[in-house]
């Protein structure tokens, strides 16, 4: 039952008491939920317009269940324009969305309690269609990567959780790649601060292109490193990155080429040299295919590649010493367009979103190999893109 339905400033809150857990009927607990830890919430970000062939409705909050996994709904926000990605502040207490085809970004408070949001306030980018967004490690800054523009924003965090104006715009330079269509111009897609703060890695799909940035935590102002950016095979549409969190190694997710490459980090001067390329689709798939989202296991020994087309969550492993990738699997991808994958708070759970399945499903994942189990649990969601979780 509705207890509370507040709007402000355009954006609706419907807050549900005593929401009902979803997933399939009767489904018993499951053996895989082996730790009783605090209960974690899951923020769904969702396409909403009919330019994206969408039926999603905002942002949906759940509260997820320690023992049994089982989500339980108790919040929407509606009136939002494509929230397609969520970050959270680093303290927990803040949420932060894009939204795609828009130049705006949206701050709201969260609830510590209920994990329910509140809106703060929204500002303009300064460019078109941020797609990714990061919160820097002191939490005073965010930056964002504008697909449509071909750059990358600079915008304060305020004490009280709300967004300033940007403060800086960095435009991304260089020569398109050979697509016509995916890479007409410049098309960052990702923004990620590397593990020690220091360097911001950009992966540019519509120039071929991984650039490498310093950021002044100060100043809050992007420079590029002495490298400035370094190049990827023509043609394959670097999407996604992911820092080791042990190992001086980044993984490169390829869109267009459907590859995974491993690049070594030279961690004075955030340097990145590409050292391995795999396949994310098995060798005998002829088909058309896209990979979309990269994801690792905690340790980093895993890396997990969610394929659009062939519909499925690929697996690696890591040398131990030198990061190198060997192939593991495929699993189906249970849906269809699995746009996003990534872990619950512990580290247990593999969690994809299948943007035109209008289902978010889940994994075990086996600490040992690395190999997934499916679970049980379907939940529904309409044209679900990101899923942002917050411990506690």
């Amino acid at each position: 039952m509705i207890f509370g339905q507040l709007t402000r400033r355009g954006v609706l809150c419907e807050v549900l008491r005593g929401g009902t857990a979803l997933g399939m009927a009767g489904m018993s607990v499951p053996s895989w939920a082996e730790e009783a830890s605090t209960a974690f919430h899951a923020y769904v970000g969702c396409y909403t317009t009919a330019r994206r062939y969408a039926r999603g409705d905002g942002i949906h909050v759940y509260r997820v269940d320690p023992e049994t996994a089982a989500w339980t709904h108790i919040q929407r926000v509606g009136d939002l324009v494509n929230p397609s990605f969520l970050a959270l502040r680093g303290d927990g207490n803040y949420l932060y969305a894009v939204h795609g085809d828009e130049s705006i970004a949206t701050a709201f408070s969260i609830d510590r309690a209920s994990g329910a949001l509140k809106f703060i306030n929204r500002v303009a980018t300064g460019c078109q269609n941020g797609v990714h967004q990061a919160i820097d490690p002191s939490g005073n800054f965010m930056v964002v990567a504008n697909y449509a523009s071909g750059s990358v924003s600079v915008l304060p965090i305020r004490q009280d959780g709300s967004l300033g104006e940007n403060v800086q715009i960095v435009p991304l330079p260089g020569l398109p790649g050979p697509n016509r269509v995916e890479q007409a111009s410049s098309h960052p897609h990702q923004i990620v601060f590397d593990p020690s703060g220091r360097f911001v890695a950009v992966p540019d799909k519509g120039l071929d292109r991984i650039f490498m940035f310093q950021f002044d935590p100060q100043a809050g102002r992007l420079s590029p490193t002495i490298q400035g950016s370094v190049a990827a095979r023509s043609g394959s549409g670097p999407r996604r990155i992911a820092f080791h969190p042990a190992l001086p190694i980044a993984f490169v997710l390829n869109e267009i080429g459907s590859t995974i490459v491993t690049y070594y980090l030279e961690a004075e001067h955030g340097g990145l040299r590409p050292v391995q390329i795999l396949s994310t689709t098995p060798s005998d798939y002829t088909g058309e295919n896209t990979a979309s989202e990269l994801a690792l296991s905690s340790g980093g020994r895993f890396v997990y590649c969610s394929n659009r087309s062939h519909d499925s969550v690929a697996i690696f492993a890591g040398d131990p010493k030198t990061g190198l990738l060997t192939t593991v699997d495929w699993v189906p991808s249970r849906g269809r367009i699995p746009r996003f994958i990534g872990f619950d708070p512990p580290g247990r759970i593999l969690y994809g979103a299948n943007e035109q399945s209008d289902t978010i499903v889940s994994w075990k994942a086996d600490f040992s190999t690395g190999r997934l189990t499916p679970t049980e649990q379907v939940i529904s969601n309409a044209s679900p893109v990101v899923i942002a979780f917050r411990r506690g």
